[in-house]
């Protein structure tokens, strides 16, 4: 395990193998504490979060030539989906989000409702969705909707030329988004696990107790002149009785 010949050190990975091994209930066991507490905690202390979700269409162009539409150019739908990131600013402000906080009739404060909010691209498309997450199931659906509706009036007034229009309102969020019961039981049952393994390799290293004689030979390489036997052992009492009986054969 530790060789302090020449003031190097070698670790005997087959003996740490072996010491994790005669300790695997200790490892198993610690991790089954850590994941029950893990799992106790996220069930009792932390506050389950549900996400509702809005679609919107960004619009770069409202322009028409004698009531007939014209097409959009591929520019222009770059263009568009170049818009969510200034709609997501816009989302943000001050002045969208106390609108909000007024309409919805909630007590939150500018700072912690942005917070809840999040926008973003669908898969690249002109399409981009209004996330809420809130403790509450109903008032992120709330949430959400309120912000789909105030944000077209916003984004008119500040960009020219440009629009969003609602795709699909928000809907009451069925099942919690987080957390999630059974990866933070896993995360706790494999912090336990890495711990546990790491106390057995620390004290099977730092162990400089003599167990054996192969141990003197291994680490100070140096003979053995004498063996103690253990008298409170019958497997050792017969052994070295055996082993005096086989030297005394030998001297005569």
């Amino acid at each position: 395990m530790e060789n302090r010949n020449d003031d190097e050190m070698e670790i005997d990975l087959l003996k740490l193998a072996k010491a994790l091994w005669r300790r695997a209930w200790a490892i198993m066991l610690a991790a089954v504490i850590f994941g029950g507490a893990a799992l106790t905690y996220t069930a009792i202390f932390v506050t389950p979060l549900y996400k509702a979700e809005a679609l919107m269409y960004v619009n770069s162009s409202n322009i028409s030539v004698g009531g007939a539409k014209v097409s959009i150019s591929q520019g222009e739908l770059t263009a568009a989906q170049s818009l969510i990131k200034t709609y997501a600013v816009i989302l943000s402000t001050r002045t969208t989000l106390n609108d909000v906080i007024e309409q919805s009739g909630v007590s939150y404060t500018y700072e912690e409702l942005k917070e809840m909010i999040s926008a973003q691209s669908v898969n690249s498309t002109e399409v981009f969705s209004i996330t809420v997450t809130s403790p509450s199931p109903r008032e992120a659906e709330m949430l959400a909707n309120t912000i789909a509706r105030i944000l077209p009036e916003k984004i008119s007034a500040i960009v020219e030329g440009s629009s969003a229009r609602i795709v699909d309102y928000a809907v009451e969020p069925a099942k919690k988004a987080s957390p999630s019961l059974s990866k933070n039981a896993l995360i706790g049952a494999m912090l336990g696990f890495v711990l546990a393994c790491g106390i057995v390799v620390i004290m099977e290293l730092t162990d400089e107790q003599i167990h054996d004689s192969d141990y003197l030979i291994q680490t100070y390489d140096i003979p053995v002149l004498a063996v103690i036997p253990d008298l409170l052992s019958a497997t050792s009492t017969n052994d070295y009785y055996q082993s005096a009986e086989q030297r005394m054969k030998k001297t005569r």
